[in-house]
């Protein structure tokens, strides 16, 4: 599992771009001839991409900030696309290099590296150059905002990470193209992808499309991206897979985001910010249509979640509280990192929307994961196709429209045994009025659970549900709850898994 400050500066810091020297040489690209190369590469044994010089892995993470990408010298700048690329250089934590191709009119080229694309202080030392360097990914920018003003939106960099953001966000949660053995005892697999194919966009063009290969011990694949920024960035991706070895524990539409406290666990943090965290909870939309709300939380120890689950409507890692006040750090703005939505494409089947939870003591560590783990293995040599778009933004448009969870507190009562749940419900028109013939479902695994008391609360306008649980020799509690009214189910189900 990458850290966070691993993550951020893979995908924040600009440094030297790389390349090999064939540079020059052109090459028929289609996403056809891609998926065949993908699976050519398949039948034959891995190889890893050979490392770069010595002096570029050993740089340390400050001198390494001291090499950064010239904007002036972006790919396709003082041209009327509408698009500005931008290249990262290896080193530090990526130690080999990712080959980036431009394609124009059906043609790719490879670009080589070019140091001189790179500006430097006087601090940062003389490193050799030769045709192991290059490139650790890329960076986009477009008019987002104002004319003849170009904003990145979306960095590709380490690993099959990626990330992007929608108008006026922050970097924050990331994707992976892929999570392989996540938190398994057998450890975790990181595919990368070693070469990026970047389309030309014509004048006026709004979308914009990336291609990958994927490769690593277990697995290559063929990947496609069209992405369109706007208030909310939008992502179609598809996928296709050729396994060299049977794959029983693959993540699809893998999500990592940091959540280190809020005011369940914000006793344990001497602080002086009410939270910190780039996403609060996992929402998920069934193939029942159910709203599911699972607030996220930093365990003491690993905590392995699985929502079971056939045809998932959608599932994502969101930031729903966005009042600067709640976080008051002028600095970070987590009230302004992005949710991140994925809507499935083709039935997925069967399998579960898994979460992993990691103990984490800094905000740099990125210890959430959250991907669809479908229950059919995927098997060597059968190919596999998979789509799903992503939203990177606010909340979703689309869902089921019930009164969402909007606040989760969790902590000692008066008599200081009892643990105290507080449930803040949004204001809702099926909400609002006298609540006598509402209905609060409220189950907990083991221990005890008090009655629920429904509650308006004045300072959200919205209703608040609590109750407490003794859980006795109980480690852990699964606990669920939700409002109805005859039998119509009013809000998301709220639930939550207490750990001792």
């Amino acid at each position: 599992m990458m850290d966070r400050r691993t993550v951020l500066a893979l995908m924040a810091a600009a440094t030297l771009p790389v390349g090999p020297a064939r540079a020059q040489q052109t090459q028929a690209f289609s996403r056809d001839w891609l998926i065949q190369h993908a699976l050519q590469k398949s039948q034959e044994n891995y190889i890893a991409r050979p490392l770069i010089p010595e002096g570029w892995r050993t740089l340390d993470y400050d001198l390494f900030q001291h090499i950064w990408f010239n904007e002036k010298k972006a790919i396709w700048n003082g041209t009327d696309r509408p698009l500005k690329l931008d290249l990262f250089t290896a080193g530090l934590y990526v130690e080999r290099p990712t080959t980036i191709h431009l394609v124009e009119d059906g043609e790719a080229r490879a670009l080589p590296y070019d140091l001189s694309l790179f500006d430097t202080t006087a601090d940062f030392p003389d490193l050799p150059v030769d045709d192991t360097m290059g490139y650790a990914g890329l960076r986009m920018r477009a008019e987002l905002k104002q004319s003849g003003i170009f904003e990145e939106f979306v960095v590709f960099q380490g690993a099959s990470y990626f990330r992007a953001i929608g108008n006026g966000q922050t970097y924050g949660i990331s994707a992976r193209g892929l999570a392989l053995r996540t938190a398994d005892p057998a450890g975790e697999e990181f595919p990368d992808f070693t070469d990026f194919w970047v389309e030309a966009p014509e004048p006026g063009t709004t979308s914009f499309v990336v291609h990958a290969l994927l490769d690593s011990p277990s697995v290559t694949g063929a990947y496609q991206f069209i992405i369109t920024h706007g208030d909310t960035t939008r992502m179609q991706v598809a996928a296709t897979l050729f396994p060299r070895v049977d794959l029983t524990h693959v993540g699809l539409g893998a999500l990592t985001s940091m959540f280190l406290f809020d005011e369940t666990n914000r006793h344990r943090f001497d602080d002086f910010r009410p939270a910190v965290h780039d996403s609060e909870g996992l929402l998920i939309v069934n193939g029942n249509g159910e709203r599911i709300w699972r607030p996220l939380a930093n365990p003491k120890n690993v905590e392995i979640s699985a929502f079971i689950d056939k045809d998932p409507q959608g599932f994502g890692l969101m930031q729903r509280d966005r009042d600067p006040e709640s976080y008051a750090d002028l600095e970070a703005h987590y009230e302004a990192r992005p949710s991140l939505w994925i809507t499935p494409g083709d039935s997925w089947g069967e399998g579960a929307v898994e979460l992993i939870e990691i103990p984490a003591d800094r905000e740099i560590y990125d210890n959430i994961v959250a991907y669809w783990r479908p229950r059919t293995p995927m098997i060597a040599g059968e190919r596999q196709d998979f789509a799903y778009q992503m939203e990177w933004g606010s909340d979703p448009d689309g869902l089921p429209d019930v009164a969402r969870v909007i606040n989760t507190r969790v902590g000692k009562g008066f008599d200081q045994i009892k643990t105290v749940f507080a449930i803040d419900f949004a204001p809702h028109p099926d909400l609002e009025g006298p609540f006598d013939d509402l209905t609060v479902i409220l189950r907990g695994s083991a221990g005890e659970v008090s009655p629920p008391v429904l509650q308006h609360n004045p300072g959200t306008g919205g209703l608040r549900v609590n109750f407490s649980i003794l859980p006795g020799d109980a480690k852990l509690v699964e606990l669920r709850a939700q409002i109805l009214k005859d039998g119509q189910r009013l809000t998301e189900v709220w639930l939550y898994r207490w750990t001792a």
